[in-house]
């Protein structure tokens, strides 16, 4: 019956969920309506899914748009006509072109154009005008002739008159302009609003024919979308039967490498697998990982393979993954079960700096009708709420920092903030921007626009408008094709140790790394910063609690450290267990039977399906739904309370007592969107070993390739202090030996260019360039003569140190820059052949203050090279006792002093916040500090600096750290310049 309406899919125009549409739509009586949102279809798949659920006759549609220009409305036919609504908009999004004022001739379609007076209308049969109820006194302008093709138009968009505030505020803060500046033309009429079918149908009952019209075009509308079938791509080859083959094929193939040809488990195991793979359908989802995978390893790009597809021997063997199943035991029915209808998903890492080429292939290799990126919704939530709003309403920067910051604040007690609060329950998790999945590939057996519309992000690559839920919903699966920093890391050290050392390394042969002595000790040690998944300060302390030195360990721990585990309270119990078994304390003895390896703890997703299964009573298909849940990779909370309460009615049928259930159910439930599976661990911790061991033996280069990779846990002083504690002469740029990024000359390192705050990517270009074409750099004049580069770049690079090989001081230097560029030149004067040398000046002789080059360094490094933070102390005091001498004072209050590195804020129980400190003493050592509310509210921890800190040593399975009582910033030298 309604041909127009909205929902908060209309990013910052629309008011309501799709749940609040359809049951708002039902309670005033409509039982068909169509989804128009502006632009997109981002919503209408859940729209019809909610629709056939609730007994409401959903139709898809879009209103298209140029701008505020209402051009269209469109309404699909059928399935055939979602496509063809999608495919007009992707078209415009993917060739940054505006609509067309008409749209082409469409198949399955009906086009509403709104109603002008004055207007010519030449339709189609499949066009028709929309008349609003005040438009119906204009009618007679029309003309009989159009009478069969005037349809009703009442467009909804707000609830009420409240709806419709809370619809201009959305719409200031997508202009960006403040609320008293909204024009009508950026804004819905005040009438696009909610009102009963009976009072609608009364508006338009001098026009019966109208309704007629409406009705009739309604009436020729049937979406029966199937949520069931499977919407990837079905077949790699030409048919199920021959995927089979191939899939055989490869995976006996791999096996006889992996496993040589006389290995029973290893072939019952594949054989078993592709059975349970080819009956449920999904050997092209494992043909299309390798085909992908093995481009990659043609391009000679590093790859890690994790996820729950990890657990099978099969991928092993197609060398999606180098992790065993055999030997850590993983079991693949724990992931493909008969009753599941979703193969387990493989996430696929490679380096940052090749993903792109990865995904080209893929959109080449399989066509971009059926390829796109997954796409995601990011919404309004917590600060951005504030600061949006904020902004409408014209607030100061300072005091939407408070209100931010501090909400309770006597000064944040006014009208206006009032308004802002009485909004952010509103349009909390509203829709507020299509961004790009993490990962996400979408690869289609039809064309993928029968399913979304696309976007063309600047990332480059078409993304689909729906999010992975919505895309699990209606049968896809996506292909995650993630990149990470950490292979980067490992890819380039191998390239730089080749270099540096004319030394080869096989990164891949992880059995040598997980045996070697000096590399497990190194582990044992937490002596992990720079490497993957095992350098943060949390998981260094977890290391050495668990004094971890194998591979075995190191699974667990990488699965340990995630928030579920330590949520849930069992952290701490795995540690005391794994070090003294007999303290292992079981819930009940289907948690013995099921956790024995783990302690009696749920450290992996298949504990949770375990748990779930065995002692919880449920099915595979319902444990394994919970398992994806705690993954975070499933929104049905309608479908966990149903869980939740077959868990109960199981538990108590089987005489477990309501308390040991309730605790139980506890444990999963604080696993919710944090657990890995077990091969998911294992995967991490092979990525780790690779770092660590090439931390071991090359620390230099490792530091060289982490610092050149950007993007690890800590900031890039931090793995330039590792380096120089490694032995590495740390090296300002130089105009004559660096290069854009970070190199090493044996045991110099040369920070790059491309650290300097300021300095252009252009001067880093024509530094480099003509360096490369006609040798080094004789002098500052023959630089400035050779690149024709201007003062204020010259000047950066003078005062970062780049012309220390000339032998002059910074200040001489920066005499001369200032009379070589006296009067403004261009490049082309510098390059005349009659170019005359500058006048030279007998200049006094300058004092050199090295804290002058320290707060050079600060500026335009964020950090110091030639001394440290230290030195810039006014007091000599560097703490009663080291890193290395708190094990002596377990129990003692002492004063240390340290270079902050880092912090992590946390709630407390009650509420409250609390810090984790790392520091760096004055020997370079870390140590860890605890700051508890009662400390922190009165001493707080203020980021970069030297703190004093004063508190109790205290240990925990061998590890120590500092209880602060009292900390606070030293005071330093200040910039005589200043």
């Amino acid at each position: 019956m309604l041909l127009n309406t909205h929902s908060y899919y209309s990013l910052r125009y629309g008011t309501l969920s799709l749940e609040d549409l359809i049951k708002t739509l039902k309670s005033y009586g409509y039982d068909s309506a169509v989804l128009t949102d502006i632009n997109n279809s981002s919503g209408v798949l859940d729209f019809i899914k909610l629709s056939q659920q609730e007994g409401f006759h959903g139709i898809a549609g879009m209103e298209y748009r140029n701008g505020d220009e209402l051009l269209y409305i469109g309404i699909a036919r059928n399935e055939h006509g979602f496509r063809e609504l999608n495919d007009l908009m992707s078209k415009a999004n993917l060739s940054k072109q505006a609509l067309p004022i008409t749209p082409l001739q469409f198949e399955n379609v009906f086009i509403i154009y709104p109603f002008h007076e004055g207007q010519h209308y030449d339709l189609r049969d499949n066009e028709f005008i929309g008349i609003k109820p005040a438009q119906l006194t204009k009618l007679h302008k029309l003309g009989s002739t159009l009478k069969h093709k005037l349809v009703m138009l009442q467009p909804m968009s707000f609830l009420n008159r409240a709806g419709f505030k809370l619809h201009c505020q959305l719409r200031a803060i997508n202009n960006n302009i403040l609320f008293s500046q909204l024009e009508k033309r950026q804004v819905a009429d005040r009438n696009d609003i909610f009102i009963p079918k009976a009072e609608l149908l009364e508006l338009y009952k001098h026009y019966p024919h109208i309704i007629q019209n409406t009705h009739r075009l309604i009436r020729e509308c049937s979406f029966d979308f199937d949520f069931t079938s499977v919407k990837n791509k079905q077949t790699y080859t030409s048919s199920r039967y021959n995927d089979r083959e191939l899939l055989h094929k490869l995976a006996y193939e791999g096996m006889y490498q992996r496993y040589g040809r006389n290995n029973p488990e290893a072939k019952l195991r594949v054989d078993k697998e592709i059975d349970i793979i080819d009956k449920l359908g999904f050997a092209s989802y494992f043909l299309i990982t390798w085909d992908i995978v093995r481009y990659a390893k043609a391009r000679n790009f590093y790859h890690v393979g994790r996820g729950s597809g990890a657990n099978s021997v099969v991928a092993y063997c197609l060398r999606i993954t180098d992790v065993c199943p055999i030997e850590l035991d993983l079991y693949f029915e724990r992931f493909l079960n008969p009753k599941r209808k979703s193969p387990p998903d493989f996430d696929i890492d490679f380096s940052w700096d090749e993903r792109d080429d990865v995904y080209d292939y893929i959109f080449k290799r399989y066509g971009s009708e059926h390829v796109a990126l997954m796409g995601a919704m990011s919404t309004f939530k917590d600060r951005s709420i504030i600061r949006e709003m904020g902004k409408v309403y014209g607030l100061p920067k300072s005091e939407i920092d408070m209100l931010v910051r501090d909400p309770l604040n006597a000064q944040n007690k006014h009208e206006i903030t009032d308004m802002i609060k009485s909004v952010y329950g509103l349009i909390e998790s509203f829709p507020n921007q299509r961004t790009i999945h993490a990962s996400g590939v979408l690869i289609s057996e039809l064309p993928i626009t029968y399913y979304t519309a696309l976007d063309m992000p600047p990332k480059g690559f078409q993304t689909a408008q729906i999010d992975m839920y919505t895309a699990e919903d209606i049968g896809f699966e996506k292909f995650d094709i993630l990149s990470q920093r950490g292979i980067g890391h490992i890819k380039e050290t191998a390239h730089i140790v080749r270099y540096n050392q004319g030394v080869s390394i096989d990164v891949h042969d992880i059995a040598r790394f997980t045996r070697d002595r000096k590399v497990r000790d190194q582990l044992k040690k937490g002596d992990s910063i720079g490497c993957f998944y095992i350098e943060s300060p949390a998981m260094r302390q977890l290391l050495k609690k668990l004094k971890c030195d194998d591979y075995l360990t190191l699974v667990a721990a990488s699965s340990i450290i995630r928030p579920g585990v330590a949520s849930s309270g069992m952290m701490g119990a795995y540690i005391e267990r794994f070090h003294d078994p007999s303290k292992t304390k079981y819930l009940h003895p289907i948690m013995e039977q099921q956790l024995k390896e783990t302690f009696g703890v749920m450290v992996y997703q298949e504990d949770v399906l375990k748990i779930g299964h065995y002692f919880g009573g449920l099915d595979l298909a319902d444990a394994d739904f919970l398992r994806r849940m705690m993954s975070g990779k499933h929104r049905g909370q309608h479908h966990l309370k149903e869980i939740e309460r077959k868990y109960f009615q199981n538990t108590k049928a089987k005489g477990i007592s309501f308390e040991i259930a309730k605790e139980v159910w506890r444990q999963i439930e604080s696993f919710a969107g944090y657990s890995f599976s077990k091969a998911h661990s294992a995967s991490f911790a092979v990525e780790s070993f690779q770092s660590l061991y090439l931390k071991t033996y090359y620390p230099l280069e490792f530091m060289t390739a982490v610092i050149n990779n950007f993007g690890g846990f800590y900031r890039t002083w931090v793995y330039v202090h590792e380096a120089r504690k490694a032995g590495a002469t740390i090296n300002l740029p130089c105009i004559n030996t660096s290069e854009d990024y970070t190199l090493i000359h044996g045991t110099d390192i040369y920070l790059g260019f491309i650290h300097i705050k300021s300095l252009e990517i252009n001067t880093r270009k024509a530094i480099l360039d003509e360096r490369r074409r006609n040798g080094p750099y004789l002098s500052l004049e023959n630089f400035v003569l050779r690149t024709g580069e201007g003062l204020e770049q010259l000047v950066i690079l003078i005062r970062i140190g780049a012309f220390r090989f000339t032998g002059t001081s910074k200040k001489e230097l920066l005499w001369e820059a200032h009379n070589l560029l006296n009067a403004p030149k261009n490049k082309s004067e510098f390059g005349n052949l009659f170019y005359e040398p500058a006048k030279t000046y007998k200049l006094p002789k300058f004092e050199s203050i090295w804290i002058e080059d320290v707060y050079d360094e600060l500026e335009l490094l964020s950090f110091p090279v030639t001394r440290t933070m230290f030195d810039l102390t006014k007091s000599d005091f560097r703490g009663d006792v080291m890193k290395e001498d708190m094990i002596k004072h377990i129990g003692k209050t002492v004063r240390m002093v340290g270079t902050f590195v880092a912090d992590k804020a946390v709630h407390t129980k009650r509420g409250e916040w609390m810090k984790f400190g790392t520091f760096i003493d004055a020997q370079g050592d870390f140590f860890d500090t605890t700051h508890f509310p009662q400390s922190l509210s009165v001493y707080p921890l203020n980021g970069t600096g030297i703190y004093l800190i004063e508190g109790k040593v205290v240990q925990d399975f061998g590890f120590t750290s500092l209880e602060v009582d009292k900390c606070g910033k030293m005071s330093v030298v200040t910039d005589p310049r200043c």
